[in-house]
């Protein structure tokens, strides 16, 4: 594993209460292992979807995903933070 860098990061309300709930629940034990989860994510769907990013003149989706079901399993809890955060820091917020 490569040497730990501390950022700091601002989300937004609902972004840190899904955060926290994750860590409620048990799923993680840090704020730190939810954000490397979904950018490990993250990376996953980049690599899988390279080259169909769309430009930047296309129209984006101006409707944010609807939450998932809280009986939902992990995995599609993390794939709905990664869209979260991937449509995030594409948008540019």
């Amino acid at each position: 594993m490569d040497a730990a860098e501390k950022l700091s990061i601002t989300v937004t309300p609902a972004m840190a209460r899904m955060i926290r709930e994750k860590i409620e629940e048990g799923s993680y034990g840090s704020v730190s292992e939810v954000i490397r989860a979904a950018l490990r994510a993250f990376q996953r769907e980049e690599a899988g979807q390279a080259g169909s990013m769309p430009r930047a003149s296309e129209p984006k989706d101006p409707a944010p995903p609807a939450p998932p079901p809280p009986d939902r399993p992990g995995h599609e809890i993390r794939a709905h933070l990664l869209d979260i955060f991937g449509r995030t820091a594409r948008d540019g917020d």
